[in-house]
C-alpha cells in the first residue's frame, strides 16, 4: 500500500485519532512477529549454508576433516559471511551496520522517529549472513531494528505527526523483543526505558498491544518455549546476598569493559586505511581464526549458555571464554558486521556468572546455590551494566524463568551493576556509540541541543500569579476565570513564595467552612524548583523529568528571588524539536 492509499483508507474508516493508533499499533505487532519469524528462518537457512554445504566443500577441498584436531580453514567461512554483508552496510543503508539500537535511539531523539524503509530489509539480510556464518552477535538488536523501521514505515505512510511516529517505533521495538525473548512484558520496558525515553501513560497502550501480538504470533509459528532452557533455581540461604551484591559489582565493572573494547574496535577499523566494505571480512577473518581455538564465541552461543546454566563448563573454559567472547564480539561488530549485543552480553554474563558461582560454591559450600544460578543472575547482571537497563534486564530473565523464587538474586544484582556501571562510564554500549559521533541522549533528547540554549530563549513573561494572603474562596474564584492551572504566589512585597495547583487543593472545593480560614501562603508547594534566565534547558528539561510539572517559574536572584518569567514544558519540548531540525539542517 502506498502512501496516497493509505491516507484513502484512513478517510473511509473515519477513525479517532486514539482509536487508529491503536489499530496502528496492532498491525506493527502483527507485522514485526512474522518478521521476526522470517528472520529467525533466513538465519538458519544461511547457517545451514555456510555451516552444511560450505563446510563440506572446504573439508573435500583440503581433503581433511580437521588438521590435529582443528578445523583449521574455518576462518573463511565468517570471512565470506563479512564479504557478503560489507556491501550491504557501507552501499545500501549503512544504519545496518553494527548493532542497530543506537540508530533507532537516535532516529526517535533527532529525526522524529524516520527511519528509512530499506533499513528492515538491509538489516534482516546483513543480519542473517552474519550470524549464519557465525559473527558473533545476536538477532535480538537486529529485530529491534526491522520492528522499529516497520513502525516508522506505518507512521509515514499515514502521515502522522513526530510523536506518533516515534511511539510506532516504539511499539516495533517493543514487538520485536516480545518476539525473540517470548517476553512480552520485557519488550515494553525495554521500548519505554531505551527506545522511547519515556514512560508517559498515552505511549503503554499501543506499545502493550505491539508486544502481545508480536509474542502471540511467534508463540503460535514458532512454539512456546523460552529462549533458554533454564533450570529451577532458588535463594538458598540469606547469607548469598552479599555474594550477588559484589557479583553485581564486578559485572559492573566487566560490563564497562566490554562497553570500551567495542568502543575501540569501532575506533581501530574506522581508521583503518582499507576499503570500507572490505572491513567485515577482516573482522570475520580475525574472527574465525579465533574460532579455530575457541568454536564456543561463534554466533549468539546459546548453546553454550544452556550448557552453563547446567553447570556443564569447566571453570577455566569459563574464564578463559569470557575474554574470548568479549574479543570475539568486538571483532565482528566493530568491523561493521551487522548483529545484537544482546546475546553477548547474556553470553558474557552466563560465563562471568557461572565461574563466580563455581568458586563461592567451593568457598561456601552448603549455604550457597548451584553454579548455574550464579550464570543465571549474571546474566541479568552485565545487561544491565552494559545496557544501563536494570528493569528490562530483571524483567528478561524473570520471564524466561517464570520463577519468582529467583527475584531478590536478580534485583540486587541489576542494581548494583547498573550503579557501577553508570558510576564508572556514564555511557551505555548503546549510547558510547552515539557518543563518538557527538550526540548525547537523556530521556530521548539529545543533550547537546539542549545545552546550546538558555532558559531566556523560551521563557514567558506572562503568567497568573495569586498573592500570598488571598483566601481559599478568591483562589477558586481565580482558577474560575483562568485558563491556568499552575499560580505563582508571591508576598506582599512581589516576592516568590511558591506554586499553588488546582490539582492540590481541588479536595478543598467542598470544605467551605475553610473558605474565608485558609489563605494561599498555607497551601505554596514550597519546595518548589526555580530556573535563571542564564541556565540552559538541559536544566529545565531534567526538572521537568523529576517531578510532572507543567511550568516551572524563572527568578531574578538579584531583585530577592522576584518571578520574572514561567518556562512551560510544552513550550520547551516545542522549542527543542524546532531547534534540533534547524541544527540538522547546517
Amino acid at each position: 500500500m502506498n502512501r496516497l492509499g493509505a491516507i484513502r483508507l484512513l478517510k473511509k474508516l473515519q477513525l479517532t485519532e486514539t482509536n487508529l493508533i491503536i489499530l496502528l499499533a496492532i498491525c506493527v505487532g502483527l507485522a514485526t512477529g512474522f518478521g521476526a519469524i522470517g528472520f529467525v528462518k533466513l538465519i538458519e537457512y544461511f547457517n545451514s549454508l555456510f555451516f552444511g554445504l560450505t563446510d563440506q566443500i572446504l573439508t573435500t577441498a583440503v581433503g581433511f576433516a580437521d588438521w590435529g584436531g582443528y578445523k583449521w580453514w574455518l576462518p573463511l567461512i565468517p570471512l565470506l559471511g563479512g564479504l557478503m554483508v560489507g556491501p550491504i552496510v557501507y552501499k545500501f543503508a549503512s544504519e545496518a551496520k553494527g548493532h542497530g539500537v543506537p540508530e533507532v535511539m537516535n532516529s526517535v531523539a533527532r529525526l522524529g522517529g524516520i527511519i528509512r524503509p530499506r533499513v528492515a530489509a538491509a538489516k534482516t539480510i546483513a543480519s542473517a549472513i552474519c550470524i549464519g556464518s557465525g559473527g558473533s552477535a545476536g538477532r535480538e538488536g537486529p529485530i529491534v531494528q526491522i520492528g522499529s523501521a516497520i513502525g516508522s514505515t506505518v507512521g509515514q505512510m499515514f502521515r502522522m505527526s513526530g510523536d506518533r511516529v516515534k511511539i510506532l517505533v516504539g511499539c516495533g521495538a517493543a514487538a520485536g523483543i516480545s518476539a525473540v525473548f517470548n517476553a512480552p512484558i520485557a519488550g515494553v520496558i525495554f521500548s519505554l526505558e531505551i527506545i522511547l525515553g519515556d514512560f508517559a501513560i498515552k505511549t503503554f497502550a499501543p506499545v502493550i498491544l505491539a508486544s502481545v501480538v508480536s509474542s502471540v504470533v511467534t508463540r503460535t509459528f514458532l512454539g512456546n518455549s523460552p529462549a533458554f532452557e533454564v533450570p529451577s533455581y532458588s535463594l538458598v540461604s540469606a547469607w548469598e546476598i552479599p555474594l550477588y551484591i559484589l557479583m553485581g559489582i564486578l559485572l559492573g565493572v566487566l560490563s564497562v569493559v566490554f562497553t570500551k573494547t567495542l568502543v575501540a574496535f569501532e575506533d581501530f577499523f574506522e581508521k583503518m586505511k582499507i576499503t570500507g566494505w572490505m572491513k567485515p571480512a577482516l573482522g570475520g577473518l580475525l574472527l574465525g581464526t579465533l574460532a579455530v581455538f575457541y568454536p564456543q564465541v561463534l554466533a549468539d552461543g546459546y548453546q553454550t549458555i544452556n550448557l552453563t546454566l547446567y553447570g556443564k563448563l569447566t571453570l577455566w573454559l569459563m574464564i578463559v571464554l569470557v575474554f574470548m567472547k568479549l574479543l570475539a564480539t568486538s571483532l565482528t561488530l566493530g568491523s561493521g558486521n551487522s548483529g545484537g549485543i544482546f546475546a553477548p552480553s547474556l553470553f558474557l554474563g552466563a560465563v562471568a556468572g557461572g565461574s563466580y558461582g563455581v568458586v563461592v560454591n567451593n568457598l561456601f559450600p552448603g549455604v550457597t546455590a548451584s553454579p548455574g544460578a550464579y550464570a543465571l543472575v549474571g546474566m541479568a547482571g552485565l545487561v544491565a551494566g552494559a545496557t544501563h537497563a536494570p528493569i528490562t534486564a530483571l524483567l528478561i530473565i524473570f520471564e524466561m524463568t517464570s520463577d519468582y523464587r529467583i527475584i531478590l538474586p536478580l534485583m540486587v544484582t541489576v542494581v548494583f551493576s547498573s550503579l557501577v556501571a553508570g558510576r564508572i562510564f556514564q555511557y551505555s554500549i548503546y549510547t558510547a556509540k552515539l557518543a563518538r559521533r557527538g550526540i548525547e541522549l537523556k530521556g530521548g533528547k539529545d543533550l547537546n541541543v539542549l545545552k546550546a540554549h538558555t532558559v531566556s530563549e523560551v521563557m514567558e513573561n506572562q503568567f497568573d500569579a495569586i498573592p500570598a494572603s488571598a483566601t481559599l474562596h478568591n483562589i477558586f474564584l481565580k482558577i474560575e476565570k483562568s485558563r491556568e492551572t499552575y499560580f505563582i504566589v508571591n508576598d506582599h512585597e512581589g516576592f516568590f513564595k511558591g506554586v499553588v495547583s488546582f490539582q492540590d487543593i481541588r479536595n478543598l472545593l467542598s470544605e467551605h467552612t475553610l473558605d474565608h480560614l485558609v489563605i494561599a501562603q498555607d497551601l505554596v508547594v514550597q519546595e518548589t524548583f526555580v530556573l535563571r534566565t542564564t541556565d540552559d534547558l538541559e536544566k529545565a528539561y531534567n526538572m521537568f523529568g523529576q517531578r510532572d510539572l507543567v511550568l516551572i517559574p524563572v527568578v531574578d536572584l538579584h531583585q530577592g528571588k522576584r518571578v520574572i518569567g514561567v518556562v512551560r514544558r510544552d513550550n520547551l519540548i516545542d522549542y527543542y524539536n524546532k531547534c534540533l531540525i534547524d541544527t540538522l539542517r547546517q
